[in-house]
């Protein structure tokens, strides 16, 4: 049977000027942030005009995977994309965004899918439209409300780090940041964790946190364990009110005097509109990405903590262990 292409396209109107649109679909190590079907995006090649990339996104449910060449013309103000690597139950898969200006001031965002399905199938293919639609809706509409925005991400994103050293191994602290697990055994500010990996190094999570007041907050996250590269990086798909996206990583790397660094890093955009909610009338987005860092850094801080105990306690161990 001869393998039947399917084509979609979907579309918005966007108030904003051409250059900043195409500045949002461009800048791809944004989008796990910006577009809630993202879980992460790792750039593994990159030219002044195409770029090669593998991407974990939610589809239908489920964490799916692939590798895409992208090309970028920034005259034409086009990104189109090509999966090189596919995951079941797509075959092939390809397509463009397109900023199309009205006016200096307006726009048409197009985003054009072309893909055909493993084996023809027509269920294949109907868990294809679905997932195509559904993304494609959520990431246009995220496009529309970030450009639309008066200074777009600016005041409310950012980022920061926290690193411990640790005079133990990689591999054992890549074992008590992977057994996410055992961490209400491990982390007294963890009650509750739920965790569900499909075999493909992701991991479906589900985490009630204390927090010094004593009150619980319940988060929902996918990680991807890169452990051949001693990373985990992971996105919260249910986040706390004053948080409108939280992406992070664990990363374990060689110190030069011995031993390992390890980090956290956090990248969040604020809730705007949650802010005097959560922290009162006075209060400003400047306030709550203040309160926000200190959350997430105090909690990243005892997990780090809790990871060097672990590891250099393992460390010790094996040291007592070998034979003079």
């Amino acid at each position: 049977m001869s393998t039947s292409e399917q084509r979609m396209s979907h579309s918005i109107t966007v108030q904003a000027p051409a250059p900043r649109i195409y500045r949002l679909i461009s800048a791809i190590e944004s989008w796990p942030l910006y577009f809630a079907p993202n879980v992460h995006v790792e750039v593994l090649a990159r030219g002044d005009t195409e770029e090669q990339v593998r991407i974990w996104a939610m589809a239908n449910g489920d964490v799916k995977s692939w590798t895409s060449r992208r090309e970028l013309d920034p005259e034409h103000l086009t990104v189109g994309f090509r999966q090189e690597v596919s995951q079941d139950p797509v075959a092939t898969m390809g397509g463009a965004w397109r900023v199309v200006p009205v006016t200096d001031e307006s726009c048409e965002l197009w985003l054009d899918h072309d893909f055909t399905a493993v084996g023809d199938d027509p269920q294949r293919i109907e868990w294809i439209t679905r997932a195509v639609d559904r993304n494609s809706e959520s990431e246009l509409g995220a496009v529309k409300s970030l450009a639309e925005s008066s200074d777009g991400p600016a005041e409310s994103e950012f980022s920061f780090e926290d690193t411990v050293h640790v005079d133990g191994a990689a591999a054992d602290v890549m074992e008590f940041l992977d057994r996410a697990d055992l961490w209400p055994e491990r982390l007294e500010h963890v009650s509750r964790l739920e965790l569900r990996e499909d075999g493909f190094g992701v991991q479906n999570m589900s985490m009630d946190t204390r927090t010094p007041d004593g009150s619980v907050h319940t988060t929902e996250s996918v990680r991807v364990c890169l452990r051949e590269e001693d990373r985990i990086v992971y996105k919260q798909t249910v986040t706390p009110a004053l948080m409108k996206a939280h992406t992070g990583e664990w990363r374990i790397t060689p110190a030069h005097a011995g031993g390992v660094d390890v980090t956290s890093r956090h990248s969040v955009i604020i809730r705007p509109g949650s802010v005097a909610e959560v922290l009162g009338e006075e209060a400003t987005v400047a306030d709550a990405r203040s309160f926000v860092q200190r959350a997430l850094s105090r909690n990243s801080g005892v997990t780090l903590a809790c990871a060097k105990e672990f590891a250099e306690g393992r460390s010790r161990s094996d040291t007592a262990a070998t034979p003079l």
